[in-house]
């Protein structure tokens, strides 16, 4: 199994923690300490030495912020995990605060008072959000100080090593460009802005950059490591020797000199004392990256990270992999829920569901000739109440029994060696009610809505995050996340710049990869969400039109359950796009079902729906 089920929060520890932290704030002169969850690479999901906050607070979320005081403790997280941060955290010891309304650096603008020292980790603070900071504490006459070692660790007794998980090489077939190219593409992009080299510190750059994949995430194969890519000379890649097989390091000794991540200020001295103008990105490098380069004497020039657009827009291996992977976890997905199905609700509980579905997309890859690498996430399997609960991960704890009459929300995913999965579906449990047909149609009318989006070039995805809660907003009803994250090829199931929510700034481009997962959540009784992955596709002039338009190609091909679905609240455009993509899956997905069984629930699930 690569998901455990143990429970990883502990409420009850956060008072001693945060006494122990608060003992410490003294000896640094501080009246507060800020504690992110982040990383020095700024990854979303974190290796366990990194999880500061919820080994601080007990909050587990993959989104969060906590700002400790003398005499209080606030932990910010957004929308997706609201519910979870009251779950998690003791009411007694940490006000629970919305990071989307009141933003860290908002909240402290209100409460700073003249003459106080507020303490962060300038590894795990990118420039942007420590400049942000520092214009909040000089307006407020307060002091933003840099500690030399962070105070969570310097209080933990069973701080964990740092990762050395085995690195491996990634190979053409499904890189589909070899690493001297991709080296010799970004190299142009920073000649561009006028530097002499570019600092990478976003290990899925450069994992993407020189063709290698790790273990140093759960369920994201991210080798972590930091790079200098200079216009001139040869790539300096810092990682530890220690995660890489013979074959793997002759290889990279080929495209880059290798140094221990020990010696990376070094590195950064270097390019200073050398005069040279160093590329970074403000929104992903730590600020003790960018003081070190400064101090050291380097111009810093500020840009967005130029691997960033080559990894999302992919490439035609790329598109090919990830086509291949959505068919063979279509047909891991049919089998499971052809399974789910036969089951009584009363003998399965969460957990039970979760190593099933595992299990299939495990037995189905080994059959179809691609071994399942990994999950992409853990799986989000809510029956019921905990349907409602955004990014509800089962544990023993929390683990439920199914019952007839609910709603069983399932977002999951699987890597791939060539593609990178994300599908959510919701399955009724018995006959489900009225008003669960009527919610789940009317999210089913928005992912159908961005299914079928044509939009012109330079669209962005805020300006089309609107048409997935069209028919929930007309019902007086929401939800409190994006539309659409972006996917990585073998990478990140969360990759960036590209995003449908009401922040994404990023124009669609073809070839990304962008999922469309529309849903609707009513605490204490079901939560709603229909996931499909989608590719933007180059723009072409429509029929009788005048102006080029982009749309999707729908990825992902698994049936949408027909029971949930009340076919008069559905337009007839709407019922055409149903039955046409049911009929998809039948096809695409149908020859690679073994099973008599499985082939006879997908041919009725996928049937044609009228009116």
């Amino acid at each position: 199994m690569f998901q455990k089920f143990s429970e990883k929060s502990d409420p009850s520890s956060g008072r001693a923690r945060v006494t122990a932290l608060r003992a410490r704030m003294p000896a640094d002169g501080l009246d507060a300490f800020l504690v992110p969850h982040a990383d020095e690479h700024q990854n979303e999901y974190l290796p366990e030495r990194a999880e500061r906050l919820a080994w601080l607070t007990g909050f587990t979320g993959s989104a969060g912020s906590a700002i400790i005081l003398m005499d209080a403790a606030h932990v910010f997280t957004d929308g997706r995990y609201t519910l979870q941060l009251r779950a998690q955290t003791d009411p007694e010891v940490f006000t629970p605060e919305d990071m989307i309304a009141t933003p860290p650096h908002d909240w402290l603008a209100e409460h700073l008072r003249p003459g106080m020292r507020i303490g962060f980790d300038p590894w795990l603070h990118t420039v942007d959000g420590a400049d942000r900071l520092s214009e909040v504490c000089e307006a407020a006459k307060a002091e933003l100080v840099a500690v030399d070692r962070n105070l969570v660790d310097a209080i933990r007794n069973d701080l964990p090593a740092p990762p050395l998980e085995t690195v491996t090489i990634h190979p053409l077939d499904y890189a589909g460009e070899t690493a001297r190219d991709k080296t010799g593409r970004i190299t142009d992009a920073v000649k561009e802005k006028q530097a002499d080299a570019l600092v990478m510190t976003d290990p899925a750059s450069i994992c993407w950059l020189f063709n290698i994949r790790g273990g140093d995430v759960s369920h994201t194969p991210l080798a972590l490591a930091f790079a200098v890519l200079p216009v001139e000379g040869e790539p300096t890649l810092f990682i530890d020797k220690r995660k890489l097989p013979v074959r793997t390091e002759a290889y990279l000794t080929q495209l880059a000199t290798l140094r221990p991540p020990s010696e990376f200020e070094d590195g950064l001295k270097a390019l200073g004392e050398a005069g040279l103008k160093v590329m970074i990105d403000p929104g992903l490098t730590a600020r003790a990256i960018a003081d070190t380069l400064r101090q050291s004497g380097a111009a810093l020039v500020e840009a967005p990270d130029p691997v960033r657009l080559p990894r999302a827009c992919k490439n035609t291996a790329e598109q090919a992999g990830a086509r291949n992977a959505q068919r063979r976890d279509g047909a891991a997905l049919a089998a499971f829920l052809a399974w789910l199905d036969a089951q009584g609700p009363e003998t399965l509980d969460e957990i039970a569901v979760v190593t099933a579905l595992e299990d299939f997309r495990a037995k189905t890859g080994e059959r179809l000739g691609m071994d399942l690498a990994d999950i992409s996430f853990d799986t989000i399997c809510g029956s019921g109440p905990n349907g409602a609960v955004i990014h509800y991960r089962v544990t023993e704890k929390t683990n439920r029994k199914l019952h007839s009459g609910e709603l069983l929300l399932v977002d999951s995913g699987g890597q791939y060696h060539d593609g990178t999965t994300d599908i959510t579906r919701v399955i009724p449990l018995g006959e489900p009610s009225s008003e669960h047909r009527r919610h789940f149609t009317l999210v089913l009318k928005g992912m159908i809505a961005i299914s079928m989006a044509r939009f012109p070039k330079g669209t962005r995805g805020v300006d089309i995050d609107a048409f997935a809660r069209s028919a929930l907003w007309q019902a007086g009803l929401d939800y409190a996340h994006g539309t659409g994250h972006g996917v990585g090829s073998f990478l990140g199931v969360h990759e960036g710049p590209q995003t449908i929510s009401r922040r994404g700034m990023q124009t669609l481009l073809p070839g990304m990869i962008v999922s469309n997962e529309p849903g609707y959540y009513k605490a204490g009784s079901h939560g709603i969400r229909i996931e499909n992955l989608v590719m933007v596709r180059p723009a072409e002039t429509p029929e009788g039109g005048e102006i080029a338009m982009h749309d999707f190609e729908t990825l992902t091909l698994c049936p949408i359950d027909r029971r949930l679905i009340e076919v008069p609240l559905l337009s007839d455009a709407e019922l055409d796009w149903l039955n046409a993509y049911h009929a998809r899956v039948r096809e695409e997905v149908g020859p690679l079902v073994d099973d008599a069984d499985v082939s006879a629930w997908l041919e009725g699930m996928t049937a044609p729906l009228s009116r």
